[in-house]
This record gives structure tokens, sequence and C-alpha cells, in this order.
């Protein structure tokens, strides 16, 4: 999710320095159903609008956190991040080598048009997401099931996919290894299940609009006009509704940051992220006691250096510069004000431990500190090897407010510490933005990452040689012989595993291949009467299928 922030998007989470799980969409009250007591209808502000509803093309977070709504795939997600039935009967039944899974699927599961959710569903979703003629970004995601490197890379056919529907209500997952998070990574959006008959009825228009896609989840697309609103209401046909109790959650598409903040104030949504300036003025209002609040999240933001677009940013000693010539804790404490944390690495904070029980982080060490006097000697060095003395950058960022200021920072740390250097602005709508990155069609991007599943190899894996999410032409062969055995044979030695990748990530930041920018908090206010509202720290950002209002004033 990515979440690809891209997730991403994807992440979280993580489309502008505003924008949070809980600042959702928006909607008038007045025509989303009401505004009286424990109305049960909830409405946010979201900061994009949906790039994709099909699970087999999205990779940013706006689409997989709507995922989380509407879609159900074997396993969610509890409150504690912990893998848990959804589709699936139970846990799954394992062979004693943990590479045969058998999951039982419960009978009463339907999409939203009356057709049983099968086993069929699921096998044929994954085999249509790792075909290669589907172009899915996050096919890789799949390598764990058997075969799916060989598919992938054209050497064995969709069909021999390790998964197989046994029957109507029995689906047997093959993997190539005993992967240790794969309950968990079941729970994310590209391991949803798709109705075969729909999707190909539909073509290319699936997951386009809301007439376009089916559900199997908690709620529905009852609205979806492009740039302007959603509106999420529950499923009739899902198993499990009576846990459902919200009646509409209308999500508009609010791009500037006061905007959202005065639809707050006034009472059209109920929760909202705060821009820098607002911090401290909310944090500090009695009023808004009980509704303010801080949480560091477990996504990373950096700027991508594309070394294909600009053969100038293949030179070492040129992205050292660019790394080290931007004071992080400034922009954090400036432009951000939110719980967000300086960082010089590419993986977050306490997000996960070693076998050692110490966190990821501190087994790396990263050379991407700011420092002007370092940043202006690497430069020195890049202009004599290159035999230039002024470079000219594109900086491709999102196109809501918040992210032009951003923007203006960097242009200014960068023209200011490192003499030469020009940065010329572009902003795009978040689905251009990533059309453009996937093609490569940019030179330096601001851009971010959350967490998949609950380990390291959610970032690491993304950099590898022509990864699909690498998008900058960055290769190292160790970098990538490290990810493969820490995928493979590493996985029975989770010490070594854990060093491996630590000292992947080491090789990572020592090459510069990356600008590492920060580690997102989140400062929001949000309305007390919503109760049992379900933050994650990876997969889709929340989950509001047993969210309800109480207390409302």
């Amino acid at each position: 999710m990515k979440k690809n922030f891209q997730w991403f998007l994807v992440l979280l989470l993580a489309l502008t320095g505003f924008v949070s799980a809980c600042s959702g969409s928006g909607g008038d009250k007045k025509s989303a159903g009401g505004d009286g007591k424990d109305s049960q209808v909830l409405n946010f502000a979201e900061g994009s609008d949906i790039p994709s509803m099909d699970s087999s093309m999205a990779t940013d977070q706006v689409s997989f956190n709507v995922f989380n709504q509407v879609m159900e795939g074997l396993y969610t997600l509890d409150k504690d991040d912990k893998a848990v039935p959804g589709v699936a009967e139970g846990d799954p039944e394992k062979s004693k080598d943990g590479k045969t899974w058998t999951v039982k699927l419960r009978e009463d599961a339907k999409w939203s048009n009356g057709d049983p959710v099968t086993a069929k569903d699921f096998e044929y979703a994954w085999k249509r997401t790792i075909d290669p003629k589907t172009g899915a970004e996050y096919a890789y995601i799949m390598a764990d099931l058997k075969n799916a490197n060989k598919i992938m890379e054209g050497k064995a056919k969709p069909d021999e996919l390790g998964v197989k529907a046994i029957d109507d209500n029995t689906l047997e997952i093959q993997l190539e290894t005993n992967v240790p998070y794969f309950q968990e990574l079941l729970a994310f959006g590209t391991f949803l299940p798709q109705n075969e008959k729909f999707v190909k009825e539909k073509g290319d228009k699936y997951g386009t609009t809301k007439d376009d896609t089916l559900y199997n989840g908690p709620f529905v697309l009852n609205e979806w006009n492009t740039e302007k609103n959603f509106q999420l209401t529950p499923n009739k046909e899902y198993w499990d509704k009576d846990k459902v109790k919200l009646k509409e959650v209308n999500f508009q598409i609010v791009k500037e940051t006061q905007t959202a903040l005065n639809l707050y104030t006034t009472g059209k949504i109920d929760a909202v992220g705060l821009s820098a300036e607002n911090v401290d003025k909310y944090k500090n209002d009695a009023k808004y006691k009980d509704q303010f609040s801080t949480q560091l999240g477990s996504s990373t933001f950096f700027v991508r250096i594309n070394q294909s677009k600009n053969k100038d940013l293949q030179n070492k000693n040129l992205r050292l510069a660019l790394a080290k010539a931007i004071d992080k804790d400034k922009y954090v404490k400036t432009l951000l004000n939110n719980g967000s944390v300086a960082t010089d690495a590419l993986m977050p904070k306490e997000f996960v431990k070693g076998p050692d029980g110490k966190d990821y982080s501190e087994g790396v060490k990263s050379p991407l500190n700011y420092d002007k006097d370092e940043a202006k000697k690497y430069l020195d060095k890049a202009k004599k090897e290159l035999g230039k003395d002024k470079f000219t950058f594109e900086f491709l960022t999102y196109d809501a407010d918040t992210s032009k200021k951003d923007a203006e920072y960097v242009k200014e740390q960068l023209e200011t510490n490192l003499p030469g250097v020009t940065l010329k602005i572009k902003q795009q709508p978040f689905k251009q933005k990533l059309a453009l990155e996937s093609k490569k069609n940019y030179e330096l991007s601001f851009a971010g990452w959350g967490p998949d599943y609950p380990d390291p190899m959610t970032f690491i894996d993304m950099f590898v040689t022509d990864g699909p999410h690498n998008q900058m032409d960055w290769s190292n062969k160790e970098f990538d012989k490290l990810v493969k055995d820490a995928k493979g044979p590493l996985l029975a030695d989770p010490e070594k595993r854990w060093t491996a990748l630590q000292e992947a990530e080491q090789i990572f930041l020592e090459d510069a291949a990356i600008i590492p920018m920060y580690q997102r908090g989140t400062a929001r206010l949000r309305q007390p009467y919503i109760k049992n509202y379900v933050v994650h720290k990876f997969a889709g950002d929340t989950t509001l299928k047993e969210v309800t209002i109480e207390g409302k004033k």
C-alpha cells in the first residue's frame, strides 16, 4: 500500500502532507443523509479520487483503503493487525513443510449481485494478476506462490500458478517457501477475489465506475463521481452484514487543507488532517481537546531519483550531493508539524522488530544525513566528473496545495546549498503522477511508500533490478542477491535473513538511490462520537466495518 503512495500509495495514505487515514472524504450532510444524532452517517474528506477498483491493477493507497471497505479476501486484519478469517472459514490447514495450504471458504459469502464467492474466484483473480498480459504492477507481491516468478518471466503459463480451487469452498495454495507473514499478506488487496464472468463481461471498463465493479465486502460504492466524491453504503449481500452499523460513508475530494478544515469546523465532515500552521492552534484549544491527536505511522516519504531520463543522475556524487543538501529536521518541524520525524533511511522506525527483539532500524546506518558542507563537496566532485557546472532537474509532485509548499522547500534547499542546481516544479493529479512514474517519465519525484505486510521485505524488494516499483533504473547485483536469498534459503535462518535485509538497505542508501525525507506522522481532528474506528500499519489504512456513531450532540 501498498501500499503505494504511490500506495502505496499507496500508500497511505500519503498522498499529500495533510491527508491521513481519517481525513477521508466528505460530503454535505444534508445531501448525505441528515445530520441528526447517531444517524450512522459519516462524512470525510479525501485528498484524491480513486485511481482504480480493479484489484489486479491498483497500486495506490486510496484504492487499497477503499478495497478494505468494499471487498474481502480470505483474511482481513483485526485491530492489532493480525490476520483473522474473512471469506475463509478459519485458519489454513498447512502441510508439514508449510508450503501447501488448504483453506476452507465459508458457504454464505456472496457478491453484491447475489453470486456466491467461491474458491474459483480466488484462483481466477490471482492467475489474472500474475499473467504478464494483464500488466499488473503488483504481480510481484505474489512471488511466494509456486511458479509465480517463472510466470512473470514468461517461462511458465499463468495456469501453473500455485493456486487451485479443489471445489467451490476449498482453495489449495502452494508456496515456494514457508513464508512466516503469508497469512497477513493474504489480507492485502492484490489477493482479493474476482468474479470471472463479471470481469470478462466488463472488459477494460472493469473497476472504472461503481457499476463496473462487483463487491463482496461490508460496503458497496453507491456513488462515484470522478474528482468530486464517492459514497459507501452497506452491502445487503454481505455475509456478516449484521455487524455493519453505518448507513452511509461520504467522501468528498478536497485538495486544499484549509477547505477541508473549514468543512470540519462547520460540522460538514467528521475528521480532518491538520496542516502545519494549524496544529498548535487546535492542539492548545480546549474546545478541541478530545478531538486532537497525533500518531506516527509506518509510511516513509522520499524523493525518487530516476537514472534513465537524465543521465547526469547516474553520477553517484551528484546523487549524494542532492541527498545531503536538504535540512529534513527543519522541514518536518516547520512544514509538517504533525508528529512526522525526519529520516535518513528507507524503512520506518517502530514498525517491525528482529529475532533479537531490537527495532530493525537499529541495524542500518545511513550516510544520507543533512550536511550542506559535505553536499557541496560531493557536488564539486560531480561537476568535475561530468564536465559541467549547472544542472536543471524537473521535480514531479502531487497537485495538492501542501505539495506545492513541500516542493518549494526542496527547491529552496537544493538551489541554496548546491550552487548551479536548479529545480523546476511539476505538479500533477495523483493518478497522472503515478502514470508518469510507471513510465519513468520524470527526473526527480516526491513519493512515499506504506507497507503491505509486516516484514522489511515490503520496502526492500521494491528496488530490485527491473522491479515494477523500482521505476528509477537503479540496479545493484549484490542488493539483488541479498533480497533473493532473504526470500529463499535464509527463511530457515531468521537471524541471517534479518542481517541480509539490513545489508541490502545499507547498500541502497550508500549508493544514494533515493533522497529519504520523513516518516509520516498525522495530526488530526476526529469527532469522539466515532467508535470502533480501526487504523492499520499495513495493507489498507482503515477498517470501517464495525464503526458506529455514539453520543453525537
